[in-house]
């Protein structure tokens, strides 16, 4: 008897340690999937979770009106268009909304100030902004300028939102890694990662330039626009863009330490404060280059260097052939514009020039136009002096406009009088600014200096005349 108590004994230990052996193979058997998960966790992913709070959709609404036209429907509006276009009333449009997909990433979570680019909110009317949790705002344009195609929104909360840390692209690595997050084709917060495949790109749009550029290996659609490029620790290190049309497989992004100084002057100013060095370029033809003996068959001579200005101070000379600004290489003094409009003040530019048969390097601080040179651009740009539209000027001149500038003294020879512009005629407009006192008009030059014509609302009596006019 004994010996079977025994026995038994001996059997319900083994049966006891045999559950306790498969309860514990069991639960180690549910551990690596904890640690697989674990495992999984990488650094993408860790990016992606910290980050994505931080990232918007922009979406917005603005109407389009076209005009009706009773054979369309049977797809031959411009057949019949060109014949009975004049019976049709031309007040009478449809209007239609169309919704523009972007996206934007908060850089102030306490002020609620968003970075986007400026085509994603271009021809907008109501912007609305969709966070990650589904919650909507209104947004308000607090700046954009397209030749960074950056803008700054805001939205109003009394929320303190999610807010993306900011890196630098000063560092970057050529086979980098890189995450994008943006909202494709409406759908959100979708992620591509890649690496850097080039830095300092430039892009040659229909209207534009645009430099410095980071070439990534994955491609950015219209929604990813505006989205944030990060780096392997989730710092913002760009601004994703989709400018260029015919990109396949690649993206570009702005890089952030650019962006940085745009957007600060977006935030407090409204718009970029453009960078001036006081320096007046012309192209340098092939017998000029070789009577010069310069390196280069095309490039630009500085034909005068305004004094107690940057490159005044910085030792630029009249004759000095610049060969490169920032390392980008200047053919024309189109292209020394299209660099001009890539700086904004403050910036520290290396200039490469060649003087007396050797290069010299030139570092330059770029500074903002000083408004007290406004009135003497003016005159050499346009040929005009004015003067503010009071009482006492409309009688001297005769001049019948509510508001405006208008002219006193003109140049001779200048392009204004030859066309027969006189003394009197008020100024209202140039380009999209409209003038009301010698402050807009100086501003507006400043504003337009680099461009190579401007239209200018002229007034004589009570007849509004459009110019066209070349600056310089």
């Amino acid at each position: 008897m004994p010996n079977k108590n025994a026995q038994y004994n001996k059997n319900l230990k083994k049966w006891v340690w045999a559950v306790v052996g498969l309860t514990v193979m069991l639960f180690s058997m549910s551990r690596p999937v904890w640690g697989i998960a674990s495992n999984r966790e990488s650094a993408v992913v860790k990016a992606v979770r910290t980050v994505s709070p931080a990232v918007v959709n922009i979406s917005s609404e603005y109407a389009v009106r076209k005009r009706m036209n009773p054979f369309s429907s049977f797809g031959m509006d411009d057949f019949f268009d060109s014949f009975f276009k004049d019976f049709f009333d031309p007040n009478l449009k449809r209007e239609t909304k169309r919704t523009s997909l972007g996206s934007g990433v908060i850089i102030d979570g306490k002020r609620g100030l968003i970075i986007s680019n400026a085509h994603v909110i271009a021809n907008t009317g109501i912007i609305k902004v969709v966070l990650q949790n589904e919650r909507e705002y209104e947004a308000q344009i607090v700046g954009a300028d397209p030749e960074f195609d950056l803008a700054v929104l805001q939205i109003k909360t009394d929320d303190r939102l999610p807010t993306i840390k900011l890196g630098s692209s000063d560092d970057l690595m050529i086979g980098e890694t890189v995450i994008a997050i943006g909202n494709p084709f409406g759908f959100s917060h979708t992620v591509t990662t890649g690496v850097i495949s080039a830095l300092n790109r430039s892009i040659r749009t229909e209207d534009r330039v645009y430099n410095e550029f980071i070439q990534i290996d994955a491609s950015i659609n219209p929604g990813n626009s505006g989205g944030p490029l990060l780096n392997i620790n989730g710092e913002l290190i760009g601004i994703n863009t989709a400018i260029y049309a015919k990109a396949q497989g690649i993206g570009f992004a702005i890089p952030i330490s650019k962006a940085k100084k745009i957007i600060s002057d977006l935030i407090e100013y409204g718009e970029v404060i453009q960078a001036w060095i006081g320096i007046t370029v012309q192209n340098l033809n092939k017998r000029l280059a070789h009577y010069l003996k310069v390196p280069v068959k095309k490039g630009i001579m500085v034909k005068a260097v305004e004094s107690g200005s940057p490159a005044h101070r910085a030792g630029i000379q009249e004759g000095d052939i610049i060969l490169s600004i920032d390392s980008r290489k200047i053919p024309s003094s189109d292209d020394y514009q299209i660099a001009m409009r890539g700086f904004a003040a403050g910036d520290a530019l290396q200039i490469k020039i060649w003087r007396k048969n050797r290069n010299l390097t030139v570092a330059v601080t770029t500074k903002v136009f000083p408004m007290e040179l406004a009135e003497e651009l003016a005159f050499k740009l346009l040929g005009v002096k004015v003067e503010n539209l009071t009482s006492q000027n409309r009688q001297r001149f005769d001049a019948s406009a509510s508001e405006g500038v208008v002219i006193s003294d003109l140049r001779q020879r200048s392009y204004l009088a030859r066309i027969g512009v006189r003394p009197g005629d008020v100024i209202r407009q140039i380009d999209r600014l409209s003038i009301g006192s010698i402050e807009d008009f100086q501003q507006a030059i400043v504003k337009y200096r680099h461009k190579k014509t401007v239209v200018i609302l002229l007034q004589r009596s009570d007849q509004g005349y459009y110019i066209t006019v070349e600056l310089g």
